[in-house]
Parts: C-alpha cells; sequence; structure tokens
C-alpha cells in the first residue's frame, strides 16, 4: 500500500500521465484508505466522474498474475465495460470495475472464476457508491481474502457477510462498524435491559441452551424462543445457528468495549 507520499499525488502525475499508470495509482490509493478530492482528481481522468457505481472481485491467479490480469480485463471488456481498476496485493488479484453495460457483480464474477484459483478463496462484494464505496469494495475484498483461510469450506464467490467476525478480528474497521451499527445497536435498542438483548446475550452466554436461559431470567422457554425469532428477524442473525451465534457473540463484545 502507499505510505505518506500519497499527499503529493497530483505532483506525481504531472510526470505520469499515462492511463495505465494513473490506474495502478488510483488503485493503490482506495486499497489505502484514500479517498479525498485528490483520489477523486485521479479517477476523473480515466472516466470515473460522479457517483459512479463499482463494485470488486479478487482471489489468487489460476496460473500467473499476469494471465489473470488480462483474463479480468478480457472479461469487463466482452461485458461492455472500460477502465478497471487492477492492483495486485501481496498473492491477491484484485479488481474494482464500474457498474456498466452487462458489469455488475455477479456476471462479472461468473465470468471471472477460470481466472482465480480454484483452490483458494475468491471474493465478490456488493456494489458500492462513489469513491469511498470504491475503496470500501476493494478493502473489504482484501481483508476477506485474508481471512478467509479460517473458513473450511467457504463459498465461491465469497459475499459481504461471510467474513464479518473474521475481518474484525484481523483489524478490519469496517467490519467492526457494521457489526457495532448493524447488528450490536439494532439487538441492544434503547438500552442495556432491552429484552430481546438480555435474551440473546443471556442465550449465548448459556452455549445455546433454552433452559439455563428461561432459568435465569425467570421466564417460559417459549418466550425466550419468541425473542430469539424476533432478534433474527432484526438483525438477519440467528442465535440458534452456531455460525450466525459467533456473529452475534463478536457484535455484542466490539459493542460493550466501544460503549464502555
Amino acid at each position: 500500500m502507499l505510505g505518506d507520499e500519497h499527499a503529493d499525488i497530483l505532483e506525481l502525475l504531472a510526470g505520469h500521465t499515462d492511463d495505465g499508470t494513473i490506474r495502478a495509482l488510483a488503485f493503490e490509493c482506495l486499497i489505502s484508505g484514500l479517498r479525498d478530492e485528490r483520489v477523486t482528481a485521479l479517477l476523473n481522468v480515466i472516466g470515473w466522474r460522479g457517483q459512479f457505481e463499482c463494485f470488486a472481485v479478487g482471489g489468487e491467479p489460476a496460473e500467473s498474475m499476469a494471465a489473470t490480469v488480462a483474463k479480468i480485463g478480457q472479461v469487463i471488456t466482452d461485458l461492455g465495460g472500460a477502465s478497471p481498476l487492477i492492483g495486485v496485493y501481496g498473492a491477491f488479484v484484485i479488481v474494482c470495475a464500474r457498474a456498466q453495460a452487462a458489469v455488475s457483480p455477479g456476471i462479472a464474477s461468473t465470468n471471472m472464476l477460470p481466472a482465480f484459483s480454484e483452490g483458494a478463496a475468491m471474493y465478490v462484494s456488493p456494489m458500492r457508491e462513489g469513491v469511498e464505496g470504491a475503496s470500501h469494495a476493494v478493502r473489504e475484498t482484501l481483508f476477506s481474502l485474508q481471512a478467509a483461510p479460517s473458513i473450511v469450506e467457504p463459498a465461491r464467490p465469497l459475499r459481504a457477510d461471510d467474513l464479518l467476525p473474521e475481518r474484525a478480528l484481523i483489524g478490519d474497521d469496517m467490519a467492526r462498524e457494521e457489526l457495532y451499527r448493524n447488528v450490536y445497536q439494532v439487538l441492544h435498542g434503547s438500552s442495556e435491559d432491552d429484552p430481546t438483548f438480555v435474551t440473546v446475550s443471556t442465550f449465548l452466554r448459556h452455549g445455546g441452551s433454552l433452559e439455563a436461559t428461561a432459568k435465569e431470567l425467570n421466564i417460559h422457554p417459549n418466550t425466550v424462543r419468541y425473542r430469539l425469532k424476533r432478534a433474527a428477524e432484526t438483525t438477519g442473525w440467528d442465535a440458534t445457528d452456531p455460525r450466525d451465534a459467533f456473529v452475534l457473540n463478536t457484535a455484542i463484545a466490539i459493542g460493550r468495549i466501544r460503549d464502555r
């Protein structure tokens, strides 16, 4: 990733005006988390103007880095797209592409499958918007690929929510924010004594035991079931499912640490 030298990015451009160099610089800025007016200027040069829609796809190359980069570029061209941002980070090749013509997360990632190794994880981000969204897309792709070894049989491709707790564990602030706002705060409600929050956190603390939860809270097991169902409907995560329970436990830990 780029270091502090990105502050003079526009001066760099004065000596590097070819399209490929500009796209490479833009990718490095985005994956480094830079989203200011200088990055906007870089993207404007290659035609990425306004509140464009974009997404990212990444994985390890099937053969060589060069072959994968070429295949990705050809897929985007064949689908009617232009000027994708393609970068290499460690063992990974990541592309950020604008939504154009037939270029969409589902169609593009399906056509890119042969370019990526079958023995390693592949990730496709949701659609994002603007410079901030482009940075979000490439960074979540990188963190997801780095976290993917924690899953025994990862989906192909992996998607946004598949690795939220693992991404948080390896330092992804975007994943932590999502777990805090979209899981913990939704579950928590307006107070620490919210019955749904108390029920879910107690249920998780007792290892998923309805009886132990009901006994501690002095309520009927059916009430526990009802509250767990309501929590699943509001957060999208079911405390009775082992994987979802891990997500909820991580969100609750992040929320409690952050609020204190």
